[in-house]
């Protein structure tokens, strides 16, 4: 569920189309930024709770998910599969997860790659909302086509070097498509995702059904549904915090 939250804000609402000239960097974005419902608004949310299902194997399997998020820099997710729930988390410094589907009997510290994954999922807004702040840089590549839709192609890189290219529709500025190159365990992994069932949500607006696979892949490895959206909910920071785990007691001795 890669960069699950930038996914979610993307999508598509009325505004009136551009004109067909040129358009520079600057202008597109100031478009995106109006399609999801204006800097300003989603710079004032300061928390959010989504949940949904996730669908897996070619349909085979659902894992229903919670994702919370709070600022600054916090978020958590569970999913439950077969009857087991994993979380992922952080307070904004701290980077866990506890899987006991992988064997884990308790919370562990995430190793980088994970964290660097899981703390773009707590952002609570775009990844193109104060990009130059987040140490990231973008390139408007031009006007292109995906399956037959106009888009302006954005090519995101963030510090560190993995990319993001975004394909907003031409007409309503907003990504129809994001293709992903991250490095993963010194291995280039690239997936594209696709967006759509897009709804407002006081305002801002949220995708709700999303489609992820490999680059080049035939048919979708996850599709993620968004079920609710809720904006504000009151969170306690301890939900964020890796939980304490006291040692074993050591049995006593016998006489």
């Amino acid at each position: 569920m890669r960069t699950l939250l930038t996914i979610l804000m993307l999508a598509a609402v009325a505004i009136a189309p551009a004109a067909a000239d040129e358009m520079t960097l600057d202008q597109v974005l100031a478009k995106h930024y109006e399609a999801i419902g204006g800097v300003d608004a989603w710079k004032a949310l300061s928390s959010a709770r989504i949940s949904g299902k996730m669908i897996m194997g070619g349909g085979q399997m659902e894992a229903p998910f919670v994702i919370q998020f709070k600022r600054p820099g916090k978020a958590r997710m569970e999913f439950t599969i077969q009857g087991m729930t994993g979380v992922q988390a952080t307070d904004g410094e701290t980077y866990w997860m506890n899987m006991p589907f992988m064997g884990q009997t308790g919370p562990e510290a995430m190793a980088d790659d994970q964290a660097k994954q899981f703390k773009r999922q707590a952002d609570l807004e775009s990844d193109l909302i104060d990009w130059q702040d987040k140490g990231s840089t973008v390139e408007l590549i031009g006007e292109t086509e995906v399956e037959g839709t106009a888009v302006y192609e954005l090519k995101l890189t963030r510090e560190g070097g993995d990319e993001t290219r975004l394909f907003l529709d031409a007409e309503y500025f907003v990504p129809i498509r994001m293709d992903g190159k991250a490095d993963v365990q010194g291995n280039t992994k690239e997936n594209e995702t696709t967006v759509g069932d897009y709804k407002v949500v006081v305002g801002l607006i949220f995708a709700h059904s999303l489609e992820s696979r490999p680059k080049g892949a035939p048919v979708a490895a996850q599709t993620t549904i968004i079920e609710n959206v809720e904006l504000g909910p009151d969170l306690a920071d301890d939900l964020f915090a890796m939980p304490v785990v006291e040692p074993a007691a050591a049995p006593e001795a016998k006489e």
